[in-house]
Order: C-alpha cells, then sequence, then structure tokens
C-alpha cells in the first residue's frame, strides 16, 4: 500500500495570509515583539520552527514551554482570522479531484504531512470545507519541530492506525517547497511537487521531486506519478 501526504499551506489551500496574522497576534501578545517577521519566509518551515526563529530573532530564549504558550495563543487567534467577514480560503484547482480518486483506490491511503500544528491544520481546511478526518494518517508540526522527522512519525502512524508497513517510495510527500522534496530523503519516500506555491517546477525538480507539476489539475498524470511502481 501506499501512503500519499500532503501538505497543507501552499499544496493543498491558501488561507490568505490567516496563518501570518495569527502567528503575529501571538507572538506579540506573549512576548510583547513579532520579532523580526517582516519579510521572513514561513514556507517549509513547521510551526514551531517559526515561532522560535522569530523569538530568537527577537533577542528571546526559545524554551519549549515558551513557544507552547505562543503556539495555544496562535490557534486561537487563527480561528478568529478564519472567522473574520470576508476571509476566503481558497482550495487548489484539482485538490478536491485527486483526493477523491486517491480516496477511491484499494491500494493507496492519504494522509498530510505538515509544518502545521494540528489543531492549527485543522481549523485551516475546515476553513475550506475538507475535514482534517478524511485523511488517514497525519504528522504534524506538533509532533516534530524538525520537517526531516515527520516522514518517520507518517510511517509509524500508518502502522499504528493502518496495520500496515509503509517504507521507501511507498511514502508519497506532495508538497509546494524545496523541503518537501528533501524530508523524506532519509526514509527513501518519493517526492511530488506542486508550483502553486512560490517556488516553480524546476525548483522543485532540482529539489528532488520524482515528478512536479504546475498545479494538481491533471489528475490523471498527478495518479501515474504518485502511485507509479
Amino acid at each position: 500500500m501506499k501512503l500519499v501526504c500532503f501538505d497543507v499551506d501552499g499544496t493543498l489551500i491558501w488561507t490568505s495570509g490567516a496563518g501570518r496574522r495569527a502567528i503575529r497576534r501571538a507572538l506579540v501578545d506573549v512576548l510583547g515583539t513579532a520579532g523580526p517577521i517582516d519579510g521572513f519566509r514561513f514556507d517549509g518551515r513547521t510551526d514551531p520552527e517559526i515561532v522560535g526563529q522569530l523569538a530568537a530573532g527577537a533577542g528571546v530564549a526559545t524554551e519549549a514551554p515558551l513557544v507552547e504558550r505562543v503556539l495555544a495563543r496562535y490557534v486561537e487567534f487563527l480561528g478568529e482570522e478564519l472567522a473574520k467577514p470576508g476571509h476566503v480560503t481558497l482550495v487548489y484547482a484539482g485538490v478536491r479531484e485527486l483526493l477523491s480518486a486517491l480516496e477511491a483506490r484499494s491500494d493507496c491511503a492519504v494522509g498530510l504531512l505538515t509544518g502545521n500544528v494540528v489543531d492549527g491544520a485543522r481549523l485551516k481546511l475546515a476553513s475550506a470545507g475538507l475535514d482534517l478526518e478524511r485523511f488517514r494518517v497525519g504528522a504534524f508540526g506538533s509532533d516534530s519541530a524538525e520537517r526531516s522527522a515527520l516522514p518517520a512519525v507518517a510511517q509509524r502512524r500508518a502502522r499504528e492506525t493502518l496495520g500496515v508497513e509503509v517504507m521507501g517510495e511507498d511514502l508519497v510527500i506532495v508538497g509546494d517547497t524545496p523541503t518537501d522534496m528533501t524530508c523524506g530523503g532519509d526514509v527513501g519516500a518519493r517526492a511530488i511537487g506542486v508550483a502553486t506555491g512560490a517556488f516553480g517546477v524546476a525548483e522543485l525538480l532540482g529539489a528532488g521531486a520524482r515528478a512536479a507539476f504546475a498545479d494538481l489539475c491533471d489528475t490523471a498524470a498527478v495518479l501515474d506519478a504518485t502511485l507509479a511502481p
């Protein structure tokens, strides 16, 4: 069985900057400053990594309890940002069709592998009309601040929840950043890139993607690249 794990932001959905605004508010609320957030790149990072680096940039010691306090406030503020009148979360073209096509198969399972903490991922997906529970396996920023640790988390969760060992290229990571393409290297995962975020097809291929697409609209082609032996 193949386990196909999707990144969230820039891959499945776009939340119109709600996550960045919520993290800014949380940092200011807890630390009194958002640090060097202007111009700071969020893409490819986990939520704890973002908070830790911004806090460090503000000269604040980044001990785990402090990061957890900021992230707890972040989730509260994220819910508020996503619920604001006029907010729209975009589901990228082809995503719903690809998820449905994968879910209809008996030879694969659909999961998440994202830098979002789990409660943040749930809120963001819900704002797009997507249910976190449809993803049978999840590895999140709340599991580790190191994105490279998340593929092993996904493998463990597949073993625990699905009763299957997912090894090597049977783990497929679909994402929009070079970090998504490289994070599964230690476990031999296959990476599929989609250029709906800040990085182009050539950059994703250069980072090691087995295949990369401008978007996920060509369901058949994406399935072929994802599920090929």
